[in-house]
């Protein structure tokens, strides 16, 4: 296995990570850059997989046509990547107008509204130990939503510390998490977005490396069946 198929695995591993490890709060966010820079990631692994093949038989067969082919798809990976990694770099520096503005509003009228969005509350509450939006407050004293209506002003079980039904009906430091969930999934989405763009953008050098070394080789053939050529006159 060449080491740009070595490349597209760990991109792959690395979209596929992102996907299955960050699902439960991907419905929270109001854009779908997240979404988008995640699976342009994984599609990009794979087509790098699929074109380490022409590489590798370009080389081995020392045949121009496949080796400049290999070039030509090293491009457009270089592009994708090159957009994946721009993408994750500026939604990093977005996410926390984003969450700012649209958070709160989620949490309180999708909450027991939307299937999806209320799993991805409770995950989220119960994983970072958080409460609310900017604070367990959040759901209490904010205007009039489909929680509050519901449920009488309470909070939801996923903001115990420890979790049983209805124990957030009274509110107790003892028993409650009282810090919002903004800046904890703001954090953990950055450090996630940084690492997505400096794989994108770290493997574009390998990329260009592979360029020019595909066009160098395909150079030396041509030069070699020129000579042959002109032997043989």
């Amino acid at each position: 296995m060449s080491v740009f198929q070595l490349s597209g695995l760990l991109i792959l591993a690395m979209g596929l990570w992102t996907v299955f490890d960050k699902h439960h709060y991907v419905s929270l966010l109001s854009s779908n850059t997240y979404v988008a820079t995640t699976y342009l990631l994984i599609a990009t692994g794979g087509f790098i997989l699929i074109v380490g093949v022409f590489g590798c038989c370009g080389a081995w067969k020392e045949n121009r046509i496949c080796l400049m082919a290999f070039a030509s798809f090293l491009f457009v990976i270089f592009l994708l990547e090159a957009i994946s990694g721009v993408l994750a770099y500026m939604y990093e520096a977005t996410v926390h107008d984003e969450l700012m503005r649209s958070l709160n509003s989620t949490l309180l009228n999708t909450y027991e509204v939307d299937k999806t969005k209320t799993q991805a509350i409770d995950n989220m509450q119960a994983a970072f130990q958080c409460c609310g939006a900017a604070s367990f407050k959040d759901w209490r004293h904010r205007p009039p939503s489909t929680w509050q209506a519901a449920h009488n002003y309470s909070t939801p079980d996923s903001c115990c510390k420890s979790r049983s039904p209805g124990c957030a009906f009274h509110v107790h430091p003892s028993n409650i998490y009282y810090d919002g969930c903004i800046t904890k999934l703001e954090q953990y989405l950055k450090e996630h977005l940084i690492i997505i763009g400096s794989v994108g953008l770290g493997i574009c050098c390998l990329q260009i490396f592979g360029i020019l070394f595909a066009c160098c080789l395909a150079k030396s053939i041509k030069e070699w069946e020129d000579r042959q050529t002109t032997y043989a006159w």
